[in-house]
């Protein structure tokens, strides 16, 4: 596995042979309360309902398609998304988005992670926000842990992009506003440079 700087990408060909499915696992948690009153009461804040969403761009940064909480499936079937989490609550992946890289139309070059705040929570209230890429074994290849905390409500978190049949993992962490994906679009295209 390896643990990804901001602005660093790998090639997921040389992490796992043969790669056709994969899958994203996004997790945080609550923001723990500060000092005297914090442990007292219990240390944990209410929860975070952040969105996580993949965004299909084609070489030119055209939205082909957008995965989310309210479109759990993109048209043909490629990409699909676990559901709401509301929480944040618990270990590991809070919300999953499993891709079939074979099954991708051949026009998608860009697979761009976000997470948002569609309540207008803002990443102040957040903790060990991370993104990881796992294999069809199971096996984590990539994980990025996002570190900027701070009154935004969104994260360009990372990005998957096809370059000669194989796929290279970005690990962004651009900081957004807005509570949908559709409020991102502009920060998006700029995060994969289109």
């Amino acid at each position: 596995m390896v643990s990804l700087s901001k602005n660093q990408t790998i090639s997921l060909a040389k992490s796992s042979s043969a790669i056709s499915q994969i899958q994203f696992g996004l997790g945080w948690d609550p923001a723990k309360k500060k000092g005297f009153l914090g442990g007292l009461l219990g240390g944990n804040s209410s929860s975070i309902d952040l969105d996580a969403s993949c965004i299909l761009l084609d070489s030119a940064g055209n939205v082909l398609d957008t995965v989310w909480f309210r479109q759990l499936s993109s048209k043909e079937g490629s990409i699909r998304h676990s559901g709401d989490n509301r929480t944040g609550e618990g270990d590991g992946d809070d919300e999953v988005i499993s891709a079939d890289l074979s099954r991708l139309p051949s026009n998608v070059e860009h697979l761009v992670l976000t997470v948002n705040s569609f309540t207008g929570q803002t990443f102040k209230d957040v903790d060990n926000a991370f993104c990881r890429v796992v294999d069809q074994q199971g096996k984590e290849l990539a994980r990025y842990k996002l570190a900027e905390q701070g009154s935004h409500t969104a994260v360009v978190i990372a990005s998957l992009r096809r370059s000669g049949g194989e796929w290279n993992f970005t690990a962004h962490g651009n900081i957004s506003r807005g509570s949908t994906i559709n409020d991102m679009i502009p920060d998006i295209k700029a995060a994969v440079g289109c």
